[in-house]
């Protein structure tokens, strides 16, 4: 389930069109709030921001918008980087759209339990790991009450995995607990409602699917590529595991 055998870029976003849309918006946000030098980027992080108090102003949205903004690269790449590893099973075994309700929901809610119990009025937030945090509810759910959705191998490996990120949950620094616990809890809650009539996670259906799109006739099938696209892909998942390291490296130290 969390091990990727998409041959590149290309499949994993046929296979897993929303986890790659998510990671998009998150990059794209990143370059036009904190990297690009666009006059309306400050603007628009301004507007996005979880506040607390121009939430109890009614500016509402900023429970929504924050999930998708964040706090600089390594913050960006890190969430993508967990969505990745875990949100395309989730994504093949709810579909888009119960997966979409999952996530957001989840995110919302770790939003929500946020605003209602931080003491901070001026508390400010942003970040995906309350809907990520989520996505691990509906696996600890799968792992006590669906156990045939989830082999045990897969079971140790979200355990544990959980663990550690729960561990570090009380123990990082600049840490949103709120939306991490309660994230958790809305995902775990949510659970019941969108793994009704789902299927295991099966490698097999995306290898269907690629094998249905091989079948038509390819002119160019026999000729030499300089570079492989699976290449292309371990590259790029290597570049992204370096910046994870280094990201967890500078939160560490």
């Amino acid at each position: 389930m969390f091990i990727r055998t998409e041959r590149s870029i290309k499949e994993f976003i046929q296979f897993y069109p929303i986890i790659a849309a998510l990671i998009i918006i998150h990059l794209v946000l990143w370059l036009i709030t904190d990297f690009l030098p666009f006059p309306f980027g400050d603007q628009l992080d301004r507007w996005g921001t979880g506040n607390n108090f121009y939430i109890s102003q009614g500016e509402y949205w900023r429970l929504f918008t924050s999930i998708f903004l964040h706090a600089g690269l390594m913050h960006a790449v890190f969430n993508s980087f967990a969505l990745v590893l875990f949100g395309p099973a989730l994504e093949q075994m709810l579909g888009k759209y119960k997966f979409i309700f999952a996530y957001i929901g989840a995110g919302l809610i770790g939003n929500l339990a946020t605003y209602f119990l931080t003491p901070t009025v001026y508390y400010e937030y942003v970040g995906a790991s309350g809907a990520v945090y989520g996505l691990f509810g509906i696996y600890i759910y799968m792992v006590a009450f669906r156990k045939h959705l989830i082999d045990q191998a897969n079971s140790q490996i979200i355990m544990t995995i959980f663990i550690i990120g729960l561990v570090m949950t009380f123990i990082q620094p600049g840490i949103n607990i709120y939306a991490h616990i309660f994230g958790f809890i809305g995902g775990f809650a949510l659970a019941p409602l969108v793994l009704s009539n789902a299927q295991p996670f099966s490698p097999w259906r995306n290898r269907r699917y690629r094998d249905d799109d091989s079948i038509q006739f390819n002119p160019n099938r026999w000729k030499k590529r300089r570079i492989p696209k699976k290449v292309y892909a371990k590259i790029l998942w290597g570049f992204l595991g370096i910046l994870i390291i280094l990201g967890l490296i500078g939160r560490i130290f």
